[in-house]
């Protein structure tokens, strides 16, 4: 009889945070899930630990890196429960974790659940309590940086979570798709959420689900791996998801605004051409992905029917956009001077 949660961790070279993460999976006070592990392609025995240590897990092995979003795809394929729910290699769960994601579904319009995230050097600083994004299709953790409220409980509508510790509803994936596995990892949440909410899906966080994050401990904060593949990915999620057309004619001028101020800051502050790189990479790839987006916007049933926009951040000035990731750039100089 299949689970009713099938919960998903991807890993690549994890060992060291497997070895933390997995532990706090069988301290759940909500006990009918699976979980699905897959690898891709580790060279650090994460395989061979798993194999050791957790014989129960259904576990898949790639034998190259496909993905975060690839890599999830595969274990969704291979799940049949009602719920699907990803799971970070580097965070660790409070028992009540799962219990208060499947509470919070209990609503059949409810496509996603959003986790409350913490540093998990930090327990008292918020990494994300789902996806915050404005006008011009900039995403971000949402309510990032702020201090943890303990004694939040009560579920709230949000735009979507962070796949880092989130709960999908089979029904849902059904309807809209997997994730953009061309994406291969960054912002692939994004742009799942985005095209569940152009169906009408709704998303809750719920703040009693808390994890503990090492945040862009496999990515690598501000690496340039990561950076590019953001870029990239930024104008894939906007080229496929922002409408209907009407309306990303209306705002592509203030999109680009925007995103220009985005590269000009990544080069002059931080001397990042990788920001800029990757967005050559999704110009390029753009006859592709607009084919995908007519896919996406055959998911709007109409204008008034995708409540999408009505969840969307205040648009602020170019020049305090990085203010919203400020405690990151804080977090990883205090890091680097205590490694130093």
């Amino acid at each position: 009889m299949a689970k009713r949660v099938s919960v998903v961790i991807v890993n690549w070279n994890g060992r060291r945070h497997l070895e933390g993460c997995l532990p706090t999976l069988f301290a759940q006070t909500f006990t009918d899930f699976e979980v699905i592990l897959v690898d891709n392609g580790s060279t650090d025995g994460s395989v061979e630990w798993v194999e050791a240590h957790y014989p129960q897990f259904c576990l898949i092995r790639n034998e190259t890196n496909v993905g975060f979003a690839a890599g999830n795809n595969q274990a969704i394929r291979a799940s049949q429960a009602e719920f699907i729910v990803t799971l970070n290699n580097d965070t660790r769960a409070e028992p009540g974790w799962l219990a208060a994601l499947v509470e919070a579904a209990s609503d059949p319009a409810v496509g996603m659940v959003a986790s409350k995230m913490l540093f998990a050097d930090r327990p008292t600083m918020i990494n994300s309590a789902g996806i915050a994004l404005d006008p011009v299709g900039i995403a971000w953790d949402r309510l990032g940086g702020l201090p943890d409220d303990p004694d939040e409980r009560e579920p709230l509508e949000v735009f979507g979570p962070c796949a880092g510790a989130a709960l999908y509803r089979r029904a849902m994936l059904e309807r809209i798709g997997l994730f953009d596995e061309d994406f291969f990892a960054y912002l692939e949440d994004v742009d799942l959420a985005w095209r569940a909410r152009l169906a009408g899906w709704r998303c809750l966080y719920a703040p009693a689900a808390r994890v503990y994050h090492a945040h862009s401990a496999t990515g690598g904060e501000g690496s340039p791996f990561k950076s590019r593949l953001l870029a990239r990915n930024k104008v894939w999620l906007i080229a496929k998801n922002y409408g209907p057309g009407g309306r990303l004619l209306a705002y592509l001028p203030l999109i680009l605004f925007y995103d220009l101020a985005a590269v000009a800051f990544g080069l002059l502050a931080r001397g990042d051409a990788h920001t800029l790189f990757g967005r050559f990479d999704g110009i390029l790839a753009l006859p592709r992905v607009w084919r995908k987006r007519r896919a996406v916007q055959a998911l709007v049933r109409s204008d008034r029917g995708s409540p999408w926009r009505r969840y969307l951040e205040p648009l602020v000035w170019p020049w305090q956009v990085p203010l919203r990731y400020r405690h990151i750039a804080a977090l990883a100089r205090e890091r680097a001077t205590s490694v130093g």
